[in-house]
């Protein structure tokens, strides 16, 4: 499963958001913050991660429907992904 190139820049986006986020989380148990603070940083993390990782699926799935046979048309790469958000 290849990624497209539009995609490969959204999921390079939610990546380092991601990143960022997570040196926060670090700077934060080094500072001694509250539990309920980092583990909601930390909640904010995971789910940037999760987006990025459905969105490498979701433009791959579209990929595949994109060449499949069939009177319907394919997929849109929001409307797979949206269908893999609502599973997690």
């Amino acid at each position: 499963m290849q990624v497209d190139e539009d995609a490969v820049g959204a999921v390079l986006n939610r990546l380092r958001r991601a990143q960022g986020q997570l040196a926060g989380v670090i700077a934060m148990i080094e500072a001694g913050r509250d539990c309920k603070d980092v583990v909601t940083q930390l909640a904010a993390v995971s789910r940037a991660l999760d987006r990025a990782g459905f969105k490498i699926v979701a433009s791959g799935m579209r990929q595949c429907l994109a060449t499949a046979d069939g009177d319907a048309p394919p997929m849109s790469e929001t409307e797979l992904e949206k269908l893999f958000l609502a599973l997690a």
